[in-house]
Parts: C-alpha cells; structure tokens; sequence
C-alpha cells in the first residue's frame, strides 16, 4: 500500500482512539457532577422542608414514573448521592479551585480535585464504604486514578490495607539504595500482589506453568505492578563463563530508572532463594545495565513468606531485594471455610 495512505490510517486511527478516551474521561466527570449535584439538591430540600426519610423513596419512585427504564437514580443510590455530596462537598465543591493545603491531612485540595474525577461511581462508593478517613480516601483516590485500578483490585488493595501497609516489603533497600530510591522503591513495590487474572490450578503446578500464565496476560500483569513497569522478557538469558542461566521476569521502571527482575516461586519463601536472586542481579549489572541506569533490583514473588526469615536471608546482600507474596483469588470468606473443598480437592474431584 502506499506509505501516505498507511501514514493516513495510523493517525486517523490515533485520533480516534484519542478522541473516544477524551470523550469517556468527560462522560465520567460530567455523571459525577450530576451526582453530586443531585446529593446537594436531596440534603438542601430535605433540611429546608424538614423532609422525613420516606421522601427519597417517594422521588425515586417519581422519577422512574417520569423517565420510565432510567437507570441509576434509585432509591439506595439517591441516599449514596446524598451521602457522595455531604462526604466531599468541602474538599471538591468549595475549595477545588483554591490551592490551599489542609494542615491537618496536609493534602493538597486542588491535587485531589484531579484526580477525583478520573474515578467511576462505583469506585468512590468502595472507597467512601470501606475507608475510615479522609487521608486513607485520599490515598486510594489518587492510587486508583493514576495506576487505572479496576474496582476489584481497587478492593483488594483496600482488603489488604495497602494504606497502612505501603512500604513495609520485607528488603535491604536501607543498606543498597540511595535514600531517594530507597522512598521512591518502598512506593513501587508492594507486599502482596492480587493474581486474580490467573487460574490458581493445581498446587502441583511448577513455576514454568505459573510463569507462562502471567506472560500469556502480560498487560494485565503489568498493572498489578503499578508504576512505570516496561517488559522486557521472561526466561531473559544470561551467559557466565560459558554456561546458561536465566532470569524469570525481566523489568525496566522508568521511574527507579532500574532494571528489575522478578523469580517466580509457587511455594513459601526459601533462604537460598535470596543467594540466586543476588547472582542474577551481580550479571545483571555486569553485562546487561546500561551506564546511565541505576543498579538492579529484585523481587522474589512467592506463594507464602516468613518476613523474619526473609529479614535474615537478605540482611548482608549487597543487592537491592525485596519478597512479596501474590494470590490467585481473594480469601475464602471465614464463614466458608470448611464447607467448600480447596482448589487442589475440587481438581481432583473433577
């Protein structure tokens, strides 16, 4: 075909593209507005006529007869509007668009404000249900806006409390990075990570067949990481002394300007995991990291951990190293356990 006319379909397809993302953020902003503004007339109205609570069902009820099949304005999410306005009509509607910084949480409102509009409806309501505090909302607000969380993993990094516990992989980051990597590293890299994308299959599996699972959904593994992650490869070669070995993951972050690589294990963390994971980052460094890039680091990601264990095993490792734990699914709902067979039983049994 002709180089003007492929040119042409590329640049027509990326405005597109383009248009259709500006178009949804708009769509988003502008239903969350409704929503709140919709709040604010309910608690205005209802305080000035002294409304009893039945109102609300009364409206919603109203306003089905008046626009039959409208979605969205029911009963239980008129009083979450409600609620939507009454939670943030201080920090969004009457102090966006100053700059001023809440000294308390020291947050900054009009940072907030833009990151408070890229989230759907559903993603507030998780975070105004299940979080105790404006600073803890504001976290997972601006986490879920800029690393694209979808509401189940928004709900599992709000399950696994990833606001109290940020920065508490178990490393030697303190002992092998620069204190400015050291902040930025603790922020990137997380304690445990939700695989839900993944089939759990059977506990028999070795790493190879977990390790193929991820690469076969590679993008979906990408945003369980979080920042700045570029693929590089899986099972990355590296040569030494005329033998073979190879990395199971290999990561660039542009944000720790690093090299990361990542050992998959299905089972719980071992001590001599550590010692290979220090010599892939040693020929790492040696024969693959370019002059302008940051030493190596590496992230052991196994089923289950001892962070004592761990604490010990990488104390006097002069190469940056974390290990985090990873799931397959959420946890089994206490009341459940004991009724239902674990995955390994139900293969079996089919």
């Amino acid at each position: 075909m002709d180089k003007g006319y492929v040119e042409f379909i590329t640049d027509l397809k990326q405005r597109i593209v383009q248009s259709r993302y500006i178009a949804a953020r708009l769509a988003n902003r502008e239903q969350l507005m409704l929503y709140l503004k919709t709040g604010q007339m309910l608690s205005e109205k209802i305080a000035a006529e002294k409304w009893g609570a039945k109102i609300v069902k009364e409206i919603a009820d109203e306003l089905q007869k008046q626009l039959p099949g409208l979605r969205g304005f029911s009963y239980r999410n008129l009083l979450n509007m409600r609620r939507f306005y009454v939670e943030y009509q201080e920090d969004i509607i009457v102090q966006s668009a100053t700059a001023q910084i809440n000294e308390n949480l020291n947050v900054l409102i009009h940072d907030l404000d833009a990151y408070f509009w890229q989230m759907s409806f559903t993603h507030h309501l998780l975070v105004l249900n299940r979080c105790r505090g404006k600073e803890e909302r504001f976290f997972y607000i601006k986490q879920a806006a800029t690393q694209c969380w979808s509401v189940n993993l928004l709900e599992h990094y709000i399950h696994a409390d990833l606001f109290a516990n940020q920065g508490k992989l178990p490393n030697n980051f303190s002992s092998t990075l620069p204190t400015q990597l050291k902040d930025c590293a603790l922020q990137v890299f997380q304690d445990d990570y939700l695989m839900d994308f993944i089939s759990s299959g059977s506990a028999n599996d070795d790493e190879r067949v977990f390790e193929d699972k991820v690469v076969a959904d590679i993008k979906n593994f990408i945003l369980r990481l979080g920042k700045g992650f570029c693929f590089i490869g899986n099972q990355y070669r590296l040569e030494v002394g005329g033998e073979e070995f190879f990395v199971d993951l290999l990561f660039f972050n542009r944000h720790l300007r690093s090299l990361v690589a990542f050992e998959l294990k299905r089972g719980k963390f071992k001590p001599e995991y550590a010692g290979q994971l220090n010599f892939y980052l040693n020929v790492l460094d040696e024969k693959v990291r370019l002059p302008h890039e940051q030493a190596s680091i590496g992230i052991v990601l196994c089923k289950e951990k001892n962070n004592t264990v761990v604490e010990f095993a990488v104390r006097t490792i002069d190469k940056a190293m974390g290990v985090a734990t990873y799931r397959t699914t959420r946890e089994m709902p206490a009341e459940m356990q004991g009724i239902l067979p674990d995955t390994g039983e139900l293969a079996r049994l089919l």
